[in-house]
């Protein structure tokens, strides 16, 4: 059992890229979609940090209108929502593009941001899409939030070109996402991530507090 004092004490929001580039796979086919990676990575973490923090969460992708009519509030942050956040990410089939600058702009004001404190999980792979601005949200953000801060787990970002690596291997070139400047200007953590182990290594760091390591 979790004693009251060891909770966590901001209640959180998951932001989840459900668009379309996560079913894509690695080069030539060799690796699985990225959202069956990012499923295992949530099953390893979601459930201990739901014992000790109330959690909501946003998808953007899927579903709406399609392309960028797609921001999605599931639901506010609760107690034990572990299996619900399972529950949704599981059956989530990828689509659309990726207005995450809206999707966290959702999810911030789920968390009241002007008048409580709170913690964002921006989980993406990509870019955004859909002509929002990272970094103005960022600001805003910054000069009106009550201590709101955002983290984003930057998953697989890959640039636009190619990069030979040695003979028989060619890979995109890992890349920073855009919204890295909203973890910058609210205090958070932007955390790159290429494989399962990594982002569950990212989820518990962003997500979790420090009782979290006693867990595991």
């Amino acid at each position: 059992m979790v004693s009251a004092s060891e909770m966590c004490t901001e209640d959180a929001m998951i932001v989840f890229d459900g668009s379309g580039s996560m079913a894509e796979m690695g080069f030539n086919d060799i690796d699985e979609p990225r959202i069956f990676e990012a499923r295992r990575a949530l099953h390893q973490t979601v459930p201990a940090i739901g014992q000790v923090r109330r959690l909501g969460l946003v998808i953007y992708g899927p579903g709406g209108e399609g392309g960028c009519g797609n921001v999605d509030v599931r639901f506010a942050p609760k107690w034990q929502a572990a299996p619900q956040i399972l529950d949704e990410v599981d059956q989530l089939e990828p689509d659309g593009d990726t207005p995450l600058t809206e999707a966290v702009a959702a999810a911030a004001n789920t968390l009241n941001y002007k008048e409580q404190p709170g913690a964002i999980v921006l989980v993406t792979d990509g870019k955004e899409t859909c002509g929002g601005n990272p970094c103005a949200l960022a600001a805003e953000l910054s000069a009106e939030g009550h201590d709101l801060t955002v983290h984003v787990i930057g998953y697989k970002v890959r640039g636009d070109q190619f990069a030979w690596e040695g003979e028989g291997h060619n890979d995109y070139k890992q890349a920073t996402s855009v919204a890295r400047c909203l973890a910058d200007r609210t205090g958070g953590q932007y955390v790159s991530a290429e494989t399962v182990n990594e982002l569950i290594g990212a989820l518990r760091v962003t997500l979790g507090c420090s009782v979290i390591g006693r867990l595991d």
